[in-house]
């Protein structure tokens, strides 16, 4: 069987090392977010604290960090996918679980890191909304010109090409009228130096790890240059070969499934379930699906159209779960006969939407940026604004990590701005 791979349009700088090794890093970068993910996943008992303030104190004692490290940690280990909310509760994500043996679910948990740089590094109250999110904006123009330089370039160089940028994006705001549902852009700022915004987002982006600060001069790390590249090239890493599947689990399955057509996906579904009794393999396909890889659950139901009426039973019964209901729901409707293209219409809107939220998330763990805004098409909610404000409404424990994706990949400003701010309002009001 030929297996399909995405490759890179070009090699990766010279110099870049070995994706063990920038997984390496990251891990150091990480390291006391995963010990605050761990010791939240274990206190998640009867006796576990109750109130924030009391968590920070107990995870501070027990490793060793002070309130303000344990805070700063907890808020990476959310926006890494270490940790994601389910209402009041944390849970471990799946990137957790995968720490130690899957490099590339680091480099993508940095990755995530790495685009929320300015959630995990949040701008002082003093300086103004509009010149914050005018520099989040022009940042990957700055981290270009680092990459393309090779080396350490004088803040000065980057405060030039900041300050050009920020004036094309004051232009052209100036000459775009603003999108249905949102009020029109603010006045531009012009009392906060841009030397001082440059400080800022320097600062945020060597605390996630992206680049070092000395002597006036800023370098792009290693990990650094890799995502610039990784961004600028729209990289997506391949999955490892189908061959083999047949012996492998439910989830490697998957996962060796995950960059096939539908044809060969489903005769891979099929060779895989000849090898299993029915029971066991729906029970299997159904555990994979109560992780938290969002794209594992959209292809263990896949999977379980291929068993079809053998699987009616227990899918039936999977409805009752919230994160299963909408995917079961789509499943048996078209068991009963329903076209595929009109199934989503017996979803609630909040089922649909958190169905949206949840493709989204699979689309910003494992596919390219245009993909995700493609998927703006698929939203039930018709524009932007109105998709936003039930997002943020749903609950789902991967809202901030979308968002944060959607508003890095979407080319308007106003609603890469509005799309951050609504990140930034869930991530600040959550634990």
């Amino acid at each position: 069987m030929t297996t399909r791979r995405t490759r890179p349009a070009t090699r990766p700088p010279e110099g870049t090392p070995a994706p063990a090794e920038l997984a390496r890093q990251a891990r150091a970068v990480l390291a006391d977010a995963v010990r605050i993910a761990r010791w939240a996943a274990v206190e998640r008992g009867p006796g576990s604290a109750r109130s924030l303030p009391e968590a920070r104190q107990r995870a501070a004692a027990a490793l060793d960090l002070t309130p303000d490290e344990v805070r700063a940690g907890w808020d990476r280990a959310r926006l890494a996918g270490l940790i994601e909310m389910h209402g009041e509760t944390a849970r471990p994500g799946w990137r957790l679980r995968a720490w130690d043996r899957d490099d590339m679910a680091v480099l993508r948990g940095w990755v995530a890191l790495f685009d929320a740089w300015s959630l995990a590094h949040p701008a002082a109250e003093e300086l103004v909304p509009t010149g914050v999110a005018e520099v989040v904006e022009a940042v990957p123009q700055v981290l270009s010109l680092l990459q393309l330089s090779a080396g350490p370039v004088p803040k000065p160089a980057l405060l030039d090409l900041l300050q050009q940028r920020v004036a094309e994006l004051r232009e052209e705001r100036c000459e775009l009228p603003a999108p249905d549902g949102l009020a029109a852009p603010e006045p531009a700022v012009e009392d906060v130096p841009v030397s001082v915004l440059l400080d800022w987002a320097l600062d945020g982006l060597a605390s996630v790890g992206a680049l070092t600060l000395d002597r006036g001069q800023a370098t792009l790390t290693p990990l650094g240059n890799w995502a610039v590249w990784v961004k600028l090239e729209q990289i997506c890493v391949a999955a490892q070969s189908p061959a083999g599947n047949i012996e492998q689990s439910a989830e490697d399955m998957l996962r060796g499934c995950a960059r096939l057509t539908p044809g060969p996906a489903r005769a891979e579904y099929r060779a895989w379930l000849a090898a299993r009794t029915v029971a066991g393999a729906v029970a299997e396909l159904l555990a994979v699906a109560r992780g938290e890889d969002a794209l594992l659950r959209g292809l263990a139901f896949e999977a379980l159209r291929v068993v079809g009426a053998p699987a009616e039973p227990e899918v039936r019964a999977a409805a009752a779960e919230p994160s299963l209901r909408p995917y079961a729901l789509l499943w048996l409707a078209e068991y009963e006969g329903a076209d595929p293209e009109e199934a989503a219409e017996i979803l609630t809107r909040e089922e649909a939407t958190w169905l949206w939220v949840d493709t989204a998330a699979a689309v910003a763990d494992h596919g390219e940026p245009q993909l995700l805004l493609r998927h703006l098409d698929s939203a039930v909610q018709g524009t932007v604004p109105a998709l936003i404000e039930e997002v943020r409404a749903g609950g789902h424990p991967r809202t901030v990590q979308v968002l944060v994706a959607l508003a890095a990949a979407h080319p308007d400003p106003a609603l890469a701005k509005a799309v951050r701010r609504a990140a930034f309002q869930v991530h600040t009001g959550g634990v």
